[in-house]
């Protein structure tokens, strides 16, 4: 980067997030002559993206894309790009970055506590303090039981590592299994073809794959009837990845056991959606990562790749056109 260019900041990464002052002065050391931004406003921010020449922040998929200007970089916040207009800024020449991996802990703890809240059967328990009832029941547990995990990239490998603390097995499907070193955590990993196989044997199916055109609407009838009535569903990285009809029919006729559902093809989720009043369905507003250290680790890759930019180096996460992540 050359001095004078000016790189535009969001603050909030997240609605209730700010930059701290450490944070901003390792922004500035790792461009030291660069003029430094930092907005709070969102509507701000894409309004000031054609004075930068560097910009980290979201943008979001607006009907009308605010114009880039000089723009000749843009990191998202966000682990993925589905949420940002990816197509035109690669079309424009931008290279564009994200912040994958950084949700990959607490959505692996999220992803924890979802299997053990909906087999445990745990809002019953909630539901008969409010009552002043003793209600008791017997349940599932997670030792023994058979994780099938779609994606296995930061989110998976972190879930992963967890469920085999509990004792489970975990078979993962990924787009290029033969190309991956699953760890001793994972004893099987499978390509797309063979998706049918784990959905067949998988106590839990939990998505954690990127939305891709691949990927999008991969699960639809034939594979949530090809799960065990006895499993459930967690869904954690995109909604979408599933077809929404035929995931309530399959919860609302018990075709599975149940489901706790953070991502949604439409967000927000809206007010008459089917999922909120399904008795085996547990929803959450996509908040699985939002933690104080996902927007830490974020602003690390940030200012790691603005390091590697000053010095002439390749920059980390870089979305392949081909790919979409």
């Amino acid at each position: 980067m050359t001095k004078g260019k000016r790189i535009a900041v969001i603050g909030p990464v997240f609605a209730d997030y700010r930059l701290s002052d450490s944070q901003l002065g390792r922004i500035r050391q790792a461009a030291p002559d660069a003029t430094l931004t930092v907005l709070t406003d969102p509507a701000a921010f894409r309004a000031r993206l054609a004075e930068a020449d560097v910009a980290a922040g979201q943008i979001g998929r607006q009907a009308a894309l605010p114009p880039f200007g000089r723009l000749a970089w843009f990191h998202t916040w966000s682990a993925g790009t589905d949420g940002e207009p990816a197509e035109a800024l690669l079309a424009s020449n931008i290279r564009l970055t994200c912040s994958k991996g950084n949700g990959a802990i607490p959505i692996a703890e999220f992803t924890i506590w979802a299997m053990l809240t909906i087999a445990r059967r745990a809002t019953s328990w909630l539901d008969a303090q409010t009552r002043h009832e003793w209600r008791r029941h017997t349940s599932p547990e997670l030792h023994g039981a058979t994780l099938g995990l779609i994606g296995l990239g930061h989110i998976g490998g972190e879930i992963a590592r967890r469920a085999a603390a509990f004792g489970m097995r975990c078979i993962a499907v990924r787009r290029d299994a033969g190309a991956v070193n699953p760890g001793p955590h994972v004893s099987q990993v499978l390509p797309p073809d063979r998706l049918m196989e784990m959905l067949a044997v998988a106590d839990f199916v939990v998505v954690a794959a990127p939305l891709t055109p691949e990927t999008r609407g991969m699960l639809g009838e034939m594979q949530f009837r090809a799960m065990k009535p006895t499993a459930f569903y967690v869904c954690v990285s995109r909604g979408a990845i599933a077809d929404p009809d035929v995931l309530r029919r399959a919860l609302a006729e018990e075709w599975i056991a149940g489901a706790v559902l953070d991502a949604h093809a439409t967000e927000p989720l809206p007010p008459g959606d089917l999922f909120w009043d399904l008795p085996n369905t547990i929803v959450t507003p996509h908040n699985a990562g939002t933690t104080i250290g996902t927007a830490d680790r974020a602003i690390e890759v940030f200012v790691e790749n603005l390091g590697r930019l000053e010095r002439g180096e390749p920059l980390h996460n870089v979305i392949e056109t081909g790919i979409g992540y």
